[in-house]
């Protein structure tokens, strides 16, 4: 589980450290941060993939991503006596993310390229630093995989370091490229964990929406992002998965409903039985929020739970009926992943919010920097940035 994350320079991020626990709901008003935050998670976790710089490339370069405020305000600027203004910088310009697990802690660290003559990507961010240690904070002696320009290195058992990779190009991660079982375990379970990292954006339920459609089937352990694969998703959960869950929570949405998966030259397609009708409804039928609700349920009750789901807004399209059934999912569902839950529905939020589970982060925006309210620097977790 993750115990912390750490998000320095993005948008409008500034610098945010907050803690994490086993749910963690994400609210506040427009324009508070909550897609930064939301994007920064999925940044960190493409880094594991091998695609975060094409990424931050693809959001128009580092530039354009980078906080635009001040490096620094100073208390006149807080309260209104000084004018916002920049001065001299102090760092280098960065966009750093991070993380503290219980095992490992990560921080990667992107910079802008170095000036190379005939060059057209010179508006891709280059990797200055990575670095996983060992410990609550950051330090040198704690370090088991670090990476310093081109040049990775791990710690062996004896302590002693040995080279993974001279010449990695600064637009890779160490995790995608130099993640070794044997020689670096702690680069490769790291990476591991995080590619599993799962995120549900907002399920297609428009008529031409893949959820909609009979689509061939295979056995699926993980829905896909648009509920493509919802029949045979369902399907694989009642062969070998939590079969009398999801009886159990389907019926505590629509109390006596029932779902039927057929199978039509191998095509899969799904059937919802609702007690007062006298025939099921196909998938195709099914209004957008239960048709929602149904990909809710394949998504949350997956019989391969990943170490973290992320869930952005799952409320949208759903009637305010059946969000204390949604509530009661995602707990259901927190026993067994590290749950992040993005959210506007104030029904959600205090439902979710009088659990002992759940970890509120509530977002506010001053002088355009996205802060977390009510978290005192005290309460906040202890976090040092490697250096370059």
């Amino acid at each position: 589980m993750l115990k912390a994350l750490a998000i320095a320079n993005y948008r409008s991020i500034r610098e945010l450290v907050l803690p994490l626990g086993e749910l963690n709901l994400v609210t506040g008003p427009n324009g508070a941060g909550k897609s930064n935050l939301y994007r920064a998670l999925r940044l960190l976790s493409e880094t594991a993939q091998g695609t975060a710089t094409g990424s931050i490339a693809g959001e128009g370069s580092l530039a354009s991503v980078l906080w635009a405020g001040p490096e620094q305000f100073s208390r006149g600027m807080r309260k209104g006596t000084e004018a916002i203004q920049g001065g001299p910088r102090k760092k280098p310009v960065n966009l750093k993310l991070g993380l503290a697990g219980e095992d490992f802690n990560y921080a990667i660290d992107f910079g802008l390229p170095s000036p190379i003559a005939r060059t057209l990507f010179d508006g891709d961010p280059e990797v200055k630093r990575e670095a996983i240690w060992i410990g609550d904070t950051y330090h040198p002696s704690r370090l088991m995989v670090d990476r310093s320009g081109p040049l990775v290195k791990s710690r062996d058992d004896n302590g002693d370091w040995q080279i993974l990779n001279r010449h990695l190009a600064p637009f890779d991660s160490m995790l995608a490229h130099s993640a070794d079982p044997t020689l670096a375990p702690e680069a490769y379970n790291l990476r591991e964990q995080v590619r599993a990292w799962r995120f549900y954006d907002h399920f297609r339920t428009d008529r031409d929406a893949p959820s909609r459609q009979s689509q061939i089937g295979t056995r699926t352990v993980v829905l896909h992002h648009d509920g493509r694969d919802l029949p045979a998703a369902w399907r694989t959960i009642e062969e070998i998965g939590d079969q009398q869950g999801l009886t159990s929570v389907l019926c505590d949405a629509f109390p006596g409903a029932e779902v039927a998966i057929l199978r039509d030259a191998g095509r899969f397609s799904l059937q919802f039985f609702q007690p007062g009708l006298l025939r099921p409804l196909n998938q195709w039928e099914l209004s957008d929020g239960t048709l929602r609700y149904l990909c809710l349920v394949a998504a949350l009750l997956t019989p391969r739970p990943p170490a973290l789901m992320v869930l952005n807004e799952p409320e949208m399209s759903l009637h305010p009926d059946l969000l204390p059934a949604l509530a009661r999912l995602m707990l259901r569902s927190a026993k067994h992943s590290q749950l992040w839950v993005t959210s506007h529905s104030e029904v959600l939020i205090d439902l979710l919010s009088q659990e002992s589970m759940c970890n509120h982060i509530h977002l506010t925006k001053e002088l355009g920097e996205t802060q977390c309210r009510g978290l005192a620097m005290s309460e906040a977790p202890v976090w040092r940035w490697p250096g370059r």
